[in-house]
């Protein structure tokens, strides 16, 4: 069995070639994939596709990571949220933290421990499948 089966993800990253290495990665784990390339279409998507994790750049366009996260905190059950970014600015982990997120990654991050963090974050949310 695949890692993802059965899990919808929302991918957001304005660079298109990381978007697409990520969407192969997640697809190959049997995710369900959406995506979006700046703040505003990550929330409007987050509303519409109801993922269960979302892997979110801290960069980007319109509105940045965190106001994504911010945003995301007034859902009803709001998704699992893994930051990629390529910051390495400690306050602004801490801050992502406190905003909920569930784990904290470094660009470049190899796909092997992108696949294996989302889905050590997924099995052990209590998100009712």
């Amino acid at each position: 069995m695949q890692r993802l089966d059965g899990y919808s993800i929302l991918i957001v990253d304005d660079d298109i070639d990381i978007l697409e290495s990520f969407e192969l990665a997640m697809r190959a784990e049997g995710a369900k994939t959406a995506k979006a390339t700046d703040g505003t279409e990550a929330i409007s998507r987050s509303y519409e596709e109801m993922p269960d994790a979302i892997i979110l750049d801290m960069m980007l366009p319109k509105r940045s990571g965190f106001l994504v996260l911010e945003e995301l905190q007034n859902m009803d059950s709001p998704p699992m949220v893994i930051m990629v970014t390529a910051n390495e600015g400690k306050r602004h982990m801490a801050y992502a933290k406190s905003l909920g997120v569930a784990a904290y990654l470094m660009k470049p991050v190899s796909l092997d421990r992108l696949i294996e963090t989302v889905s050590s974050v997924l099995k052990d949310s209590s998100k009712i499948s």
